[in-house]
């Protein structure tokens, strides 16, 4: 499989300027150690995925790291916690350069040693699937703000992406492996789940039961797009609430699932404070659902959940590729019912978006922005309604129609 060109490439290099360990966090199978195996192609490689490497790792780090002199790529370096006080030693007596580039896609355990051992020594990134203008080869950087500044300068780097293919990239998800021509989307994310049930999962915690994990995984699945309710889950998948709460945790800290936090603060006496649940990856989510085909899934009843969440995790994925780890994004709803799907903050400012599968916008998608101008105290920005419409237009002076190409 030809390698396809990753947009945080250009963090990485400006990190290798600042830190001597680069630490790159994300799920299995969303290429972290292609990216770190093309862009050093001259450094020593080693997985602890390896049991002998791993065994040697955890029962000598000094000795390990002695055999395995930096500059050097370490894959999932989790499975191996006793290393990162050895490899602070090894930072701390060199002068310059990056000599650890770290991997791993269990981000619960990861922190946890960073904070304990490499706290301010390392660089970390959070690499996602790949994003649409990775697929679609668009050398444009900048996270998504719904700004004109943000529209003239995406503008320079269109290319049309017909209907249809939206839809097979939302149907058949984002993992570098589906982009191959031998691709089979059954044998992947059957292979994908029952891979990372048996290796993560059981790292993180004792499911003794795989069966009920992964109905939990599903359960999730088809709420995409809705308020989490581990009440529900719990009773349907037939577990506790403090397991499924465990569950969950472990989800979110292997970049399967992304918590969307409601957006409130002390003023606004009305707001819901229940979060969104969504799937960083949305080809896991249709094969755990069952949407067997893109066509299928288009005209289905998920079909505007999908869509949501596809917009969404693209949007986060412009935040990580740019560096940020905490995306400012949040949603909206109160008491009265009224919602708006996304809000980004920047500088102070409030910029609330809609997401429909429509391509026919209107209007009426955006009258629920006035809450935010009576209820948070903050100046409201630049918004717009993020459908499948093909032209950048106005809906008024502030808000726009936003075509999908300008993600």
């Amino acid at each position: 499989m030809n390698y396809i060109k990753r947009s945080i490439e250009k963090v990485i290099s400006k990190q290798e300027e600042m830190f001597k360990v680069l630490l790159i966090t994300g799920s299995r199978q969303v290429g972290k150690t292609t990216l770190l195996k093309n862009i050093k192609p001259n450094t020593k490689y080693i997985t602890l995925d390896d049991i002998f490497l791993n065994q040697a790792a955890i029962e000598d780090p000094a000795l390990f790291l002695k055999s395995n002199n930096p500059p050097i790529i370490i894959d999932e370096v989790q499975y191996a916690p006793n290393l990162f006080r050895y490899i602070k030693i090894l930072v701390d007596e060199a002068e310059t350069g990056t000599l650890f580039y770290l991997t791993g896609s269990q981000q619960f355990h990861l922190m946890k040693n960073i904070s304990e051992s490499l706290a301010g020594r390392v660089g970390i990134l959070n690499l996602l699937g790949l994003s649409l203008r990775e697929i679609k080869e668009i050398d444009f950087h900048k996270p998504f703000i719904p700004t004109n500044e943000y529209f003239e300068n995406r503008s320079n780097y269109l290319v049309n992406i017909p209907y249809q293919q939206i839809w097979d990239i939302i149907h058949k998800g984002s993992m570098p492996a589906m982009y191959s021509k031998k691709s089979n989307f059954d044998m992947f994310y059957s292979t994908y789940v029952s891979t990372y049930i048996e290796r993560d999962v059981r790292q993180l915690t004792q499911v003794g039961d795989n069966l009920s994990f992964l109905k939990f995984m599903t359960a999730l699945a088809s709420r995409i797009g809705q308020m989490l309710n581990l009440d529900s889950i719990a009773n349907e998948v037939g577990i506790s609430i403090p397991t499924a709460q465990r569950w969950l945790s472990i989800l979110v800290s292997s970049n399967i699932v992304y918590i969307l936090e409601p957006y409130y603060n002390n003023v606004m006496k009305r707001a819901i404070k229940t979060p969104k649940i969504y799937f960083l990856d949305t080809g896991l989510a249709s094969y755990l659902t069952k949407w067997k085909t893109s066509e299928v899934l288009e005209s289905g009843s998920m079909a505007g959940n999908f869509f949501e969440n596809f917009v969404i995790v693209e949007i986060i994925k412009s935040y990580y590729n740019s560096g940020e780890l905490r995306p400012p994004i949040y949603y909206y709803r109160d008491k009265d019912k009224k919602e708006i799907d996304l809000i980004i903050e920047e500088n102070g400012k409030l910029h609330p978006i809609e997401i429909k599968k429509s391509a026919n916008p209107s209007k009426d998608m955006i009258k629920n922005f006035k809450v935010l101008e009576n209820s948070t105290g903050k100046e409201i920005g630049y918004g717009g309604v993020i459908c499948l419409y093909d032209k950048l237009i106005n809906l008024d002076e502030k808000n726009k129609v936003i075509p999908i190409n300008f993600l």
